[in-house]
């Protein structure tokens, strides 16, 4: 964000330029910073999907079972399980994540 702001100060203090080039050189200014938010809330959107997608699974299991007469203790420590075990996988997931933002955001410089 320093960079982005110090990039459009520098647009401002063009003395020579038109309101429209110094409007142009600040969104230029901002395009990296916005590129880099678009790649980390991309991620952090697929990981949370993935999450849900996991949790939605377990609620599923645990009310078939309840449904085919399970006991309603013994179906509560089922759900819990999975649910632990959905956030023990997608814990797992997270260096990975990190790395492939660390490298895309490397990329846009």
């Amino acid at each position: 964000q320093g960079a982005m702001f110090r990039c459009s100060a520098r647009c401002c203090e063009d003395a020579a330029a038109s309101m429209q080039q110094v409007q142009r050189c600040i969104e230029r200014c901002h395009a990296p910073l916005a590129q880099a938010q678009a790649i980390v809330t991309a991620e952090l959107e697929h990981f949370q999907a993935r999450l849900s997608r996991c949790t939605l699974h377990c609620n599923d299991k645990a009310k078939d079972a309840l449904e085919a007469g399970g006991a309603k203790a013994r179906v509560r420590g089922q759900l819990d399980a999975c649910l632990a075990a959905c956030g023990d996988d997608h814990l797992h997931l997270v260096p990975a994540m990190a790395k492939k933002m660390k490298d895309s955001l490397a990329a846009l410089q």
